[in-house]
């Protein structure tokens, strides 16, 4: 869809406006497919618009809100759409979430609704006993499986079709961060930052495909920023189709065939997936060429796969960077004025301001280090309830804080250092876990690995490297933990080295890649 396709009544207000003008240029376009099942641009406009009809029929009215407790599907998106149009606020909530987790988020929002799967609705039975509420339980249809009598069906809740104004200010997206510490914080996205970041892709010209040509895989989890901004909100207000897999039944196999059957032009995924991809046996022999762009994030990934990922599918993989607190990208490499850098996350979108600053608040220079600030309008409104949060999270001139340490180079390409908590402190010097790590991937015998930081008495701590080794290497016979020591006192000065390896199975990640370093901490404590 051109931007001037969008007429200046759907760049404010209610987002779910920019989706029927969607529909009014591509509406016999095909929009979703779901293991062979297919829905238009048309479909989609009519059914989120009754929805949203039906949503006020049962009482939910607009400023209340939903969680949407569900697994990649269509459903997923036109509740999204849907309870935009009708001014309900959504929280997505992580489908591998047990009754506590859900009871929280219950708690947390006030939910007046939960929207969710039947394989889910067990887990909203206790979590809405502990939780001591009674929201409106609103179910998607399943084969083999007896509704609640009490439960609202949701493929038959539809009423007159509805579409309500909101203002730019309003909330339209309450997401909640990981909590790798104290409770998760919802993250209050306004429909501008949801604006703003669906019309980026339309002004950018990162690739050679045309926004209504766009064929995206969905199947990072849609709970994830990540999944629900860049993988399918974007491509389906550009007029282009989505491909929806679940994220609980990823298969390497399976994607490699999608891509190749369906034609996939657009695919992002995490670390794991495409270490899975280049693993299957017969990888080389899929074709995929018909991507156009291939993304990566959640951790850093290794050179011999991303190489031959490249080489198989003839396109780079690009790395990107954003936040929940930001609606997803603030960098990509993808669309940089000088093309892919490896290494960084490229250059901010044009949209974003940003800056590297040192303790002090003073911002550095060229190839110096210090925290990101960024500042956008897809840049949070602030954490729900919670203004000290909020007011911590952002400086006087209005920059949000990510907590990551970065460096920028002459041509404003950005490189993220590592996390400012990640920072290990060992006897007065800065070590920064992702050099060590990017310098271990580079054995032969390491598949994965995450370094951190433990408790020393005589140098407050020191790095510990937790080694997953490469198929068929058996640690301590194939490779030793002297080894990897050693070959790290060969590359890096010697206060950096890991004074204990570790070899483990596998790394605890989240759904969406992630290194959940904090466990590897509690262990350690």
């Amino acid at each position: 869809m051109d931007l001037t396709a969008i007429d200046d009544a759907a760049r404010t207000g209610n987002v779910a406006k920019l989706f029927d003008r969607t529909a009014a240029h591509h509406g016999d376009a095909q929009a979703m497919e779901h293991h062979g099942r297919r829905w238009t641009h048309a479909d989609v406009r009519d059914w989120t618009a009754e929805l949203a009809g039906g949503f006020h029929e049962i009482g939910l009215e607009p400023g209340d809100r939903a969680l949407l407790f569900l697994p990649n599907c269509p459903q997923y998106l036109i509740a999204s759409i849907g309870a935009f149009k009708a001014g309900v606020e959504i929280s997505p909530v992580n489908p591998q979430y047990k009754r506590r987790e859900v009871a929280y988020q219950l708690t947390d929002t006030d939910a007046s609704a939960v929207i969710t799967h039947p394989a889910l609705r067990d887990v909203v039975a206790q979590a809405t006993a502990d939780a001591d509420v009674e929201p409106a339980v609103i179910t998607i249809r399943s084969e083999d499986w007896e509704r609640d009598p009490d439960d609202h069906a949701f493929e038959e809740l539809r009423g007159e079709p509805t579409l309500v104004e909101r203002a730019d200010d309003d909330v339209a997206l309450l997401p909640y961060t990981s909590g790798t510490t104290g409770d998760p914080k919802g993250v209050k996205l306004t429909h501008e930052n949801t604006r703003a970041q669906l019309l980026w892709p339309l002004t950018a010209s990162n690739v050679d495909v045309e926004p209504a040509d766009v064929r995206s895989l969905t199947w990072l989890p849609l709970y994830h920023i990540t999944g629900f901004t860049h993988t399918a909100l974007q491509p389906l207000v550009g007029g282009g189709r989505l491909y929806f897999r679940s994220a609980l039944e990823w298969d390497a196999q399976e994607c490699l065939q999608l891509i190749e059957d369906e034609v996939i032009t657009h695919f992002v995924g995490v670390t794991t997936m495409y270490a899975d991809m280049v693993e299957t046996d017969d990888f080389g022999e899929y074709d995929l060429t018909s991507l156009e762009s291939a993304s990566e994030g959640g951790a850093k990934l290794s050179t011999a796969v991303q190489e031959r990922f490249e080489e198989t599918a003839g396109v780079d993989i690009a790395e990107g960077y954003g936040l929940t607190e930001t609606h997803g990208a603030t960098h990509t490499q993808s669309g940089s004025t000088f093309g892919l850098k490896h290494g960084t996350i490229g250059q901010p979108l044009r949209m974003t301001d940003c800056k590297i600053v040192d303790d002090s608040g003073t911002e550095v220079g060229p190839g110096e280090e210090g925290e990101l600030l960024v500042r956008g309008p897809q840049v949070m409104a602030g954490y729900l309830e919670l203004p000290e949060a909020t007011a911590a999270a952002f400086t006087e001139n209005g920059f949000l804080r990510t907590g990551d340490i970065a460096r920028r180079d002459g041509n404003n390409y950005y490189e993220i250092v590592d996390r400012k908590k990640h920072m290990i402190n060992t006897a007065g010097y800065n070590v920064y876990p992702s050099e060590l790590e990017d310098l271990i991937l580079e054995h032969e015998a390491v598949a994965d690995v995450a370094v951190v930081g433990i408790p020393d008495e005589r140098r407050n701590e020191v790095p510990k490297a937790f080694v997953v080794t490469s198929e068929g290497i058996a640690p301590g016979s194939d490779v030793t933990a002297e080894e990897i020591t050693e070959f790290c006192l060969a590359a890096v000065a010697s206060y950096k080295h890991p004074r204990e390896v570790e070899f483990v199975a596998e790394l605890p990640r989240t759904t969406s890649g992630k290194i959940q370093k904090y466990k590897l901490e509690e262990r350690e404590e």
